[in-house]
């Protein structure tokens, strides 16, 4: 979730920078001092969620917030400002939330929450509106290896692996079924609501995901049913935390 933090005073932008990058859920953190910097950066950046403050010098808040009505995504605003006053005319503009200073972790990482939450519902509720009636993928899917041809069901699936140009499937038996195939082919076997792409050489069945542990360079390895370990790549990093509401 990349975000961008509204708020004329550096003391606060830097306070608050500091504790949104303290939650595993947060990616990039920028900052702007005032409206114009703001709709700037809005313009050239994709940012999930804005931390805005209501007093801005001369600036107000609320006069952004109705500018965001005018993008065709929009991203979700919680208001972080020392006045409890305006929340109800907060709320009445569709913010998320209401963070008031000076600022706490565990508040912060309550208004982070409702944030991942909401935008994991405007995305499953836009994927929707594309492809209001996807097509059933089937119940199993074959591999050939060997002059021999394995039915295995998608349902047995906990992941898939390419290395040295060999297709691994592994199943919940902790059968592992080895073909010539792509990666690309099997994801396009495979349902994308239940399975995801998580590195350049793997897929997992989201569901067979048991735990999430801290990996190099701010990425993750996830931890399978099997007790596989799944590196996940920095590119795919983004969607899986919206897929797992994190």
């Amino acid at each position: 979730m990349d975000i961008l933090i509204v708020d004329d005073e550096p003391l606060s932008r830097s306070e608050l920078s500091y504790l949104l990058k303290q939650n595993i859920t947060v990616g990039k953190v920028m900052e702007a001092d005032g409206i114009k910097e703001a709709l700037s950066i809005l313009l050239t950046h994709k940012i999930d969620l804005i931390f805005l403050d209501i007093s801005l010098n001369e600036e107000n808040g609320f006069t952004l917030a109705k500018e965001l009505k005018q993008l065709v995504n929009p991203p979700l605003v919680i208001f972080a400002t020392a006045y409890d006053k305006y929340a109800i005319q907060a709320f009445d503009i569709n913010a998320i939330d209401y963070v008031l200073k000076p600022f706490e972790q565990t508040r912060v990482n309550q208004a982070l929450k409702k944030a991942n939450t909401a935008l994991v519902n405007r995305n499953r509720s836009n994927k929707q509106d594309k492809d209001p009636s996807p097509q059933n993928k089937a119940d199993f899917i074959t591999l050939t290896a060997d002059e021999k041809t394995a039915v295995i069901k998608t349902k047995d699936i906990i992941s898939a692996t390419v290395e040295n140009g060999l297709l691994t499937v592994t199943t919940s038996s902790n059968h592992d079924f080895v073909s010539h195939e792509t990666l690309s082919w099997i994801k396009g076997q495979l349902d994308p609501q239940k399975f995801m792409q998580v590195h350049r050489s793997a897929i997992v069945c989201l569901e067979c995901i048991r735990e999430i542990q801290p990996w190099f360079n701010h990425t993750f390895v996830l931890i399978l049913t099997n007790n596989a370990r799944i590196p996940v790549g920095r590119s795919f990093m983004k969607e899986l935390k919206q897929r797992l509401n994190m």
